[in-house]
């Protein structure tokens, strides 16, 4: 299966790819920065639509085709509205929302043209409920689940789309926030890999059989319900 994976360079994305390589699957990674492992990738900002798309393009013909798109990819900017500078909360929704748009839009001539394409978004549990100080963020993936939904009835019976909905993870998407926002040194976070693994059980579903969403989170995530 050949994956192309947003955001694979790091946190949750490199834990996917290594998912799909560990399952004898050839990952492809799409991603701001080179990935740490010796995996097929192509670097391009994803609040850059034309540079996403070249990127998405070249990595499916290099590989012969695409199989599934994993979108991992996402960034913050904490801070109440009036505090964050609108370059910097726009730029959250390009990547979060956009990019997740613009990777699976020029992925899907490929997915259409193989068998049992898949895509899998990577919503939050801020997608679902709101917090203060995180407009940006919860506008980018409250997006992403109406995108996801509304693409899973647009694909229906053509292409199969879940959405991952995870809770706080241990991973680097914290470590330039001030302590103000970053989880406290009790808060329990799930490990990238059992979220990975997730994702890999829904592209590993039988044709005609799909999970729809998921949400999968530390058993005490304060998000969630």
């Amino acid at each position: 299966m050949k994956v192309l994976i947003t955001g694979g360079a790091s946190g949750l994305g490199a834990a996917v790819a290594r998912a799909v390589a560990g399952g004898g699957g050839r990952p492809l990674v799409l991603d701001l920065h080179p990935p740490k492992d010796d995996i097929e990738h192509a670097q391009a900002d994803l609040a850059d639509r034309a540079a996403t798309e070249r990127a998405v393009h070249g990595l499916a013909q290099d590989a012969g085709g695409l199989d599934a798109v994993v979108t991992a990819a996402g960034i913050d900017a904490c801070g109440t509205l009036g505090d964050v500078p609108a370059e910097d909360w726009e730029r959250v929704v390009r990547v979060n929302l956009l990019g997740t748009v613009a990777a699976v839009r020029s992925a899907l001539p490929y997915l259409e043209h193989g068998p049992g394409g898949r895509v899998v978004t990577v919503a939050s549990t801020l997608g679902l409920k709101a917090l203060s100080d995180a407009t940006a963020y919860c506008a980018s993936k409250f997006g992403v689940v109406g995108f996801t939904r509304a693409l899973a009835a647009e694909l229906s019976g053509r292409i199969g789309v879940t959405m991952v909905v995870p809770g706080g993870m241990d991973t680097a998407f914290f470590d330039d926030r001030t302590d103000q926002y970053k989880p406290g040194p009790d808060a329990k976070l799930n490990r990238p890999e059992d979220v990975a693994a997730t994702v890999l059980f829904a592209l590993s579903q039988p044709a005609g059989c799909e999970v729809r969403e998921m949400v999968v989170c530390p058993s005490e995530e304060p998000s969630w319900p």
